[in-house]
Order: C-alpha cells, then sequence, then structure tokens
C-alpha cells in the first residue's frame, strides 16, 4: 500500500492562517509560528471588540438623551422613568435620533414623562 503524506493538508492549513494575517507587520505576516500567535490574538480582541463597541454606542445614546433632556429642564432618569409609566416603548438608539433630529417631538416626548411623573 503506498504512504499517504500530509503535505498538501499542511500547506492548505498554513496558508489559510498566513491569509488570515495578510497586513500584519514584520514576521508577523510571514513566519507561521509568529503568524499563528498573531491571529490568535486579533481574534481574541475582535471578539471582545464587538462586546465593547454594544456597551459604547448605548453610553453613546444615554448621553444625547441626558443632554436633550437637560435642555427641556429634565434629567435623564425622570425622562425614563416617565416614559416607563406613560407606557412609551422607544429604545435608546431611536429616543438619541429623535433628540438629534426632532427637537419639537423629543419636546413633545419630554412633556408626556413629565406628565406621566
Amino acid at each position: 500500500m503506498a504512504r499517504i503524506k500530509g503535505a498538501v493538508t499542511t500547506r492548505k492549513r498554513r496558508n489559510a492562517v498566513l491569509k488570515l494575517a495578510k497586513g500584519y507587520w514584520g514576521g508577523k505576516s510571514r513566519l507561521f509560528k509568529t503568524v499563528k500567535e498573531a491571529v490568535y490574538k486579533s481574534g481574541q480582541y475582535a471578539y471582545i471588540s464587538r462586546r465593547l463597541k454594544k456597551r459604547d454606542f448605548r453610553r453613546l445614546w444615554i448621553t444625547r438623551i441626558s443632554a436633550a433632556c437637560k435642555s427641556n429642564g429634565m434629567n435623564y432618569s425622570t425622562f425614563i422613568n416617565g416614559l416607563k409609566k406613560a407606557n412609551i416603548g422607544l429604545n435608546r438608539k431611536m429616543l438619541s435620533e429623535i433628540a438629534i433630529n426632532d427637537a419639537k417631538g423629543f419636546k413633545t416626548l419630554c412633556e408626556q414623562a413629565k406628565a406621566a411623573v
């Protein structure tokens, strides 16, 4: 029986990993051992950053809503509490978009929140 060599499979696997490291600086894009470490680490950073991105956007939306509330004579916590009591189910992303693009609409929301509290 003929002996089967694994060179083709090994090269394919290595080239796949090297392709992921394209654009990395120095040995991190050429030396397989270093490439493996760099690709693994970049995968970890990407995974973490996908979660951090959600936090960062929520923080940004809350800051925008808070600034719009202050210009309407209210603070953020009473505004959100008033919206919940008034059964207005808008998420923070939409509230921040309304605060930026539609000042009159946001003022109406503030008035409804004040009335509910």
